[in-house]
């Protein structure tokens, strides 16, 4: 279930429910199954080397925080013991896209360096590994994508566009 969210509001996601098999995920996320291994940016300067196709599934390769220079200040950066890191993405059609992630950690889109605001957010999909998800309207044009407080120094991570 999504849930309208106002400027940069999110939620904890819950713990994923205890599942015997994984479920996959809807259609228009299908890219979550087949993710690839990306190493986040450290700092925008390394944006190049951290680009996310959209409907193209991650395995993110995170920093510890302390090594992450944020575009902007997370609301949410964690602490000593927690990951983060950017990516770049392009955009060439208007629209919603959402940005899934395994874990509950903290997402920041940005535009010309500032925050974009988030228009829902909610709970992947039951048994997906899909644990949070951050829908965003977003217009033609080169983001950057903050991921911060993250507990692991991985994270499966897609950015799709909604139908």
């Amino acid at each position: 279930m999504m849930i309208g969210a106002p400027a940069l509001a999110q939620m904890e996601a819950a713990a994923p429910a205890d599942c015997a098999a994984t479920a996959a995920p809807p259609a228009e996320m299908a890219g979550w199954a087949g993710r690839t291994p990306l190493a986040a940016a450290d700092g925008a300067k390394g944006l190049s080397k951290a680009t996310l196709a959209v409907g193209q599934g991650i395995d993110a390769a995170l920093r510890p925080t302390g090594e992450v220079r944020y575009v902007l200040r997370p609301e949410k950066p964690g602490g000593s013991v927690s990951h983060g890191g950017l990516f770049g993405f392009a955009i060439g059609e208007p629209g919603t896209y959402r940005v899934a992630i395994g874990s509950g950690a903290w997402i920041d889109v940005l535009k010309d360096g500032k925050a974009v605001t988030s228009s829902a957010h909610g709970h992947g999909p039951a048994c997906t590994g899909i644990r949070k998800m951050v829908d965003f309207p977003l217009a033609p044009g080169r983001y950057v994508l903050q991921i911060a407080a993250n507990g692991e120094p991985t994270l499966p991570l897609l950015l799709t566009r909604l139908p």
